[in-house]
Order: C-alpha cells, then structure tokens, then sequence
C-alpha cells in the first residue's frame, strides 16, 4: 500500500503540474491574441443581433437565405430612413452642441474666478470656496484653468493608453476603422453559416461531451441575445428620458444631449458620466440654475435604468451582480482596453456560464442553482437552416 501511495503522490503532482503548465501556456496565448478575441467577440455579437429578424422569418417558414437578404436589407433601409430623416436635426443640433458645450466651460470659468476672487461669493457658496482651497492645498492647482489643462492632459494620456491596447500596431482613426473592418467582415463570415462554425467549433471536443457543449454555446447565444435585446430597450428609455428631462429644463440641445446619454448607456457606471459631461457643459451655458436637476435627470434615469427596469427585463436569464460588473469592467479596462470597457457585460456573462456549466456541474458535479431556460425553439437556428 505505502509503495502504490509513493507511485500514486508523484504521478498526481506531474499530471498537475503538466495542467498548470498548459493552462499557463493556453492563457499566453489567450493574452497574446487578446485583441482578436475580442474582435471576434463583437462579430458574434453582431452576428446575434442580425439573427434576431432572421430567426422570426425562419420560424414564420421563410428560407434562412431569402431571410438573411430580408433581414440585412431592412436593417439598411432603417438606417438610411434615419439618415435622411434625423441625421441633419442631429447635425445641427451636435453643432450647436458644440458651441454652447465650450461657452458652458467659460462660463464656469468665469464663475468660479470671481467666487474666487470675491469674499461675499464665497461666504454665499462655501462649498465652492472648500473645493478651492482643497484643489490650492492638496494638489497645487491656483486656478480652474490649471485643473481643466490637467484634467485634459490626464485624459488624453488614458485616451491613448486605452487606443493603443486595441489595436498596437496603428492608432487614432486608423486602428478605429481597421477594427470595424474586421467586425464587418467577420460578421458577414458568421452570419453567412453559422451552423457550420458552429459545429466546427464542437467537433473539437470528445464525441461524449459535444451534446454538453452544444448545450453551453446554446445557453451563451440564448443569453446574448436576451441582454441584446433589453440593451437596446434600455438605450431607448434612456434616450427619450433624457431628452424630456433636458427639455423641460429649456435645454435647447436637448434632442441631441438624449442621443448621447442613450449610447452611452450601452456601458454601465461609466456611461453616465460620460453622458453628464456635455450636459453639463450645456447647462452652465443656458441654465445655469438648474445645473443639480440636470444631475439628477442623468443620473436618476441611470438608476431607473440599472435598478428598475433591467431587472424586469433580465429576470433570471442574465442576474449579474452590479459589483462583479464594476470590477469586470477595471479589469477589462485594464487588459483589453476601451474595447473592453464596452464588452465587459458580455464577457462577464460569458465567463459565468461557462463556470456554471463546465466548472460546478461537469468538474464538481454539482448542480448549479439555474433554470435551463434553454429551449429547442430556442436554439442557435431552427434545424436544416
């Protein structure tokens, strides 16, 4: 017995450390080729977002091919309809934007060097003067015009840092198009026969576990989809919500500050920052009182949005905790750059399911506490398309 144990303890750590070892070399090559993957990512994810009309006309007893043709030409259609119709309203009003976004900026300029300057100012907004003197004290900055030279600099560093850790080799407009280049083409790739990929992409594991993994591709399309389908939803809300909200105030860029605060909302916690930002640019400029409604309409449409509805909206199909998506999105941040900041949800998802699936039930053998809201009308694409 004590000479099998002493065979047994050494196979045991060799068959572990071959596992680290290979899992070592399987995540370098995951980080090397990280930038594609997420490309790849964003394909499928367009890929699910077309099939959606796709697979109503299949169900309705259409041809996946005339509905593929069907589907692309109505998705166009909408978007030159938009094109003729609101993009010269939105034109105008993103120029008007603009203009009043850098009065705005003056604006508070000019109110916060005579707070400043003036006693009686500061005695009637101490807030201001404390913010002041913390800026003066602390990080040695003696004006706003310091602090704004700064606040750009630091941004812009990011703004490169974060650019850069998309695509390295080129930068700026150039990485930009080439990554949406590669969205396109790998989407029409996708989107042209996905079933093929699909099994493809099984075939690569034993036979006895392809079922479980044509299970665990089903469950992550299924949940694409459904987070798809309420994001969009959610943008709208946000969109009109805001756009109310601003015009009620007399915000003339109203329509424009909504278009805004609605795609900004496709990335949670940082999205309505940066859709707080122009607003108030704008309101500094033409309503200077309300300034703390204009707060309050981003940011209470923002916790409608996270606290309210989505959880109608998702249910049980994508229950992702806010605090794991924060930190999902540093780390996405981190690594992957902008590009991830913009996919974290999806990742995180992702990663969940396959825990869920491949970690708790088929390696611990337990059975994880989720619905297997998985149905055969469900599936990627009904069989034969």
């Amino acid at each position: 017995m004590n000479r099998t144990n002493s065979i047994t303890v050494p196979g045991q750590i060799t068959r572990w450390v071959l596992v680290a070892a290979i899992a070592g070399i399987l995540l370098l090559a995951v980080w090397e080729v990280r930038t594609t993957l997420l490309l790849m990512l964003a394909s499928i994810i367009l890929v699910v977002l077309f099939t959606m009309p796709i697979r109503f006309l299949v169900r309705h007893g259409v041809n996946r091919t005339p509905a593929t043709v069907i589907s692309l030409l109505g998705v166009f259609g909408v978007f030159v309809l938009l094109f003729l119709l609101a993009l010269p309203s939105l034109v105008e009003q993103f120029a008007a934007l603009g203009v009043d976004a850098q009065q705005g900026v003056e604006e508070l300029v000019r109110q916060w060097s005579a707070i400043e300057q003036d006693p009686q100012l500061k005695e009637a907004y101490p807030f201001v003067a404390s913010l002041q003197d913390l800026m003066r004290n602390t990080f040695g900055l003696s004006s706003i015009d310091q602090l704004i030279s700064e606040l750009t600099r630091q941004f812009g560093r990011v703004a490169g840092q974060l650019g850069g850790s998309v695509l390295p080799v080129v930068g700026g407009v150039a990485s930009t198009l080439l990554s949406l280049i590669i969205v396109v083409f790998l989407s029409l790739y996708f989107l042209a026969e996905p079933r093929k990929y699909e099994d493809g992409a099984i075939k690569l594991f034993p036979i006895g576990y392809r079922d479980r993994v044509r299970y665990v591709i089903d469950r992550i399309d299924f949940t694409l989809r459904i987070w798809l389908q309420g994001q969009i939803l959610l943008m709208v809300i946000v969109g009109v919500a805001t756009w109310l909200g601003l015009a009620l105030l007399g915000i003339e860029q109203a329509i424009a500050l909504g278009v805004l605060a609605g795609l900004f909302s496709f990335v949670p916690n940082f999205g309505p920052i940066a859709a707080l930002i122009p607003s108030l640019a704008v309101g500094f400029a033409q309503a200077p009182q309300s300034i703390l409604w204009i707060v309050l309409i981003i940011y209470g449409t923002s916790f409608i949005q996270s606290q309210l509805i989505a959880p109608l909206l998702f249910k049980e199909s994508l229950n992702l905790p806010p605090v794991l998506v924060l930190i999902g999105q540093i780390f996405a941040a981190v690594f992957f750059g902008f590009l991830g900041i913009m996919l974290a949800v999806p990742i995180i998802a992702i990663l969940m399911i396959l825990v869920q699936e491949v970690y708790v039930r088929d390696f611990l053998g337990d059975e994880p506490k989720t619905e297997r809201v998985i149905m055969e009308e469900e599936a990627l694409l009904p069989d034969g398309t």
